[in-house]
């Protein structure tokens, strides 16, 4: 087949004129073609008076071979490379441990599905409760204000991504396509072919749920086990080689392959690492809050006069800014159509997230507005950023009322540096509640001058994001994991044989999509890892 790029078409383009496009780009009469498919669909907005469409094509003809040698000078017409994904290993007869996921976030679950299509049998430890268990849970804290530290928007099956916009695109480098491979298993599980090729896609919360499902009897029906509630108390090891798990209820599990997938919110699984001697170090993150406008207003910004097209829909932002004292601030998790969401995992403390509807269709828009932070911020041992991040969590508690209510200011109260009392024009979507206080409290000093500053700068890219009625709320300090578990180039601890510290946890992945297509990556490890262990006895 013959992959064309650069394929532009008008917003309310018919279905035929793509025929017509690659009719005319490749030369070639109406019967000449046999068939075609879109890989990638994406739009450049860049002038709002003339949004367009551009694809990516997959096409076969009658005569490929003689058109790839009459275009060859062509970059926009060439052969269609081979995405599919082939597996580096078969389980070998007989295992003497099963391996063993902690965690069923995108990390753990794509690392057990692939251990499992490879037929290694894996057993799946998740401490908190099943999907649509944890969906009533977290549900139950938003309009009750009664968290259960085990099952909450942070733990439990399908991992922090499942309560939040579901997006599936990253920006890491992925020369093997990993990633194609994860959006595919999200296809076979449910989710809406369109995933493979729209621009910036994603599922969604309600969604996901069914899929994570499907996931997990994948998983069963290939002899994995998969266990709920079930807490990994400890790894033991012994001479820098892992040995197994002790759960909390006591039970020892033998295994010599740990795959540590326990997403950026496992500080107490942090800190028994840390006592047992794995090395950990600490890493850059962002802390900041969730800004909320209307939607309408980001769409005009970005469309202009189409703004609401039905093709477009609710459109999205990407924002930077680099300030006078030398922080960067940046928009994180942008969810259009949107709501804030409640992120707590431990009692005393608050946490603010975002995430969407398949339909993006809520009234606000939202992100994180962060501001990049370093081990220099935080110099006291590797666990020193979850000490600040505690801290700064525990002081939105404290702000917001001591009632799980998240603190929140007008942005035009903010940079006047003034608490506000009355809520404008934006309705706050955060639950349990916002309780409107002063935010120049809730960061470090530095933070606020920060944000202070880039918040006008972004008026300049988007008109109206410094609105005096759009709303911050406090506080975003889950952005991604405050450390680093440091491995080798085979995915083991640099210092602990045995263990495959993975995902976003382990600071190696920043959402839903890298964080599967890093336990692609550790399963495959773990599975040549067995072979040349059982080749060598």
């Amino acid at each position: 087949m013959l992959r064309l790029t650069e394929i532009k078409l008008p917003l309310d383009h018919a279905e035929s004129e793509i025929t017509s496009a690659i009719l005319k780009k490749l030369q070639i009469n109406p019967d000449e073609l046999i068939r075609y498919s879109i890989f990638k669909r994406s739009y450049d907005a860049r002038k709002k008076n003339d949004i367009v469409f551009v694809y990516i094509l997959d096409v076969e003809t009658t005569q490929d071979d003689a058109l790839l040698e009459r275009w060859q000078k062509n970059p926009h017409i060439q052969a269609t490379p081979d995405i599919s994904y082939h597996y580096v290993a078969q389980a070998p007869s007989h295992l003497a441990t099963r391996p063993v996921v902690i965690g069923t976030g995108p990390c753990g679950m794509f690392a057990g599905l692939l251990l499992a299509q490879m037929g290694f049998r894996p057993i799946i430890l998740e401490r908190g409760k099943s999907v649509r268990d944890r969906t009533v849970d977290t549900f139950g804290f938003w309009r009750k204000k009664a968290l259960n530290p085990e099952s909450n928007a942070q733990f439990g099956e399908g991992g922090a991504g499942t309560f939040s916009d579901g997006k599936l695109y990253s920006q890491t480098k992925d020369a093997k396509r990993y990633g194609r491979k994860v959006l595919t298993e999200f296809v076979n599980a449910g989710a809406n072919p369109e995933i493979l090729y729209i621009h910036r896609p994603h599922i969604g919360t309600y969604r996901l749920v069914k899929i994570v499902e499907h996931l997990r009897a994948t998983i069963e029906s290939l002899g994995g086990e998969i266990r709920f509630q079930t807490r990994v108390e400890d790894i033991v090891i012994e001479q820098n080689q892992v040995q197994g798990v002790t759960l909390a209820n006591g039970e020892f599990i033998p295994t010599h392959h740990v795959v540590l997938a326990v997403g950026h919110s496992a500080r107490d699984t942090f800190q028994m690492l840390y006592d047992r001697g794995v090395y950990i170090e600490p890493k850059p993150f962002s802390i900041g809050f969730r800004i909320e406008h209307p939607q309408s207003l980001i769409d005009r910004a970005r469309f202009g006069v189409q703004a609401g097209h039905p093709k477009l829909g609710a459109a999205d932002y990407k924002l930077v800014h680099h300030c006078q004292n030398g922080r960067s601030v940046y928009s994180f998790c942008m969810c259009p159509g949107g709501m804030v969401v409640a992120a707590a995992s431990e009692p005393g403390r608050v946490v603010t997230n975002g995430m969407s509807q398949y339909s993006r269709d809520e009234l606000n828009a939202n992100s994180a507005i962060v501001v990049g932070i370093t081990p220099a911020d935080y110099p006291d041992g590797p666990l020193a950023g979850i000490a600040l991040q505690r801290r700064l969590e525990e002081g939105a508690f404290e702000l917001g009322g001591r009632n799980y209510e998240a603190p929140g200011q007008l942005v035009g109260d903010f940079l006047a540096n003034q608490p506000s009392s009355v809520l404008g024009k934006v309705q706050p979507s955060y639950t349990p509640g916002v309780h409107l206080t002063d935010l120049t409290h809730s960061l470090p000093d530095y933070a606020i001058a920060a944000i202070q500053e880039a918040i006008p700068a972004f008026e300049r890219q988007i008109k109206g994001f410094a609105s005096d009625d759009a709303l911050l709320t406090g506080v975003e300090t889950r952005t991604s994991s405050p450390i680093r578990i440091k491995r080798s180039d085979d995915f083991q601890s640099i210092n602990t044989k045995g263990l495959y510290p993975a995902g976003e946890g382990a600071g190696y992945a920043g959402g839903i999509l890298s964080a599967g297509v890093d336990g692609i990556k550790v399963a495959e490890a773990i599975a040549l890892n067995i072979l040349q262990s059982t080749v060598g006895a």
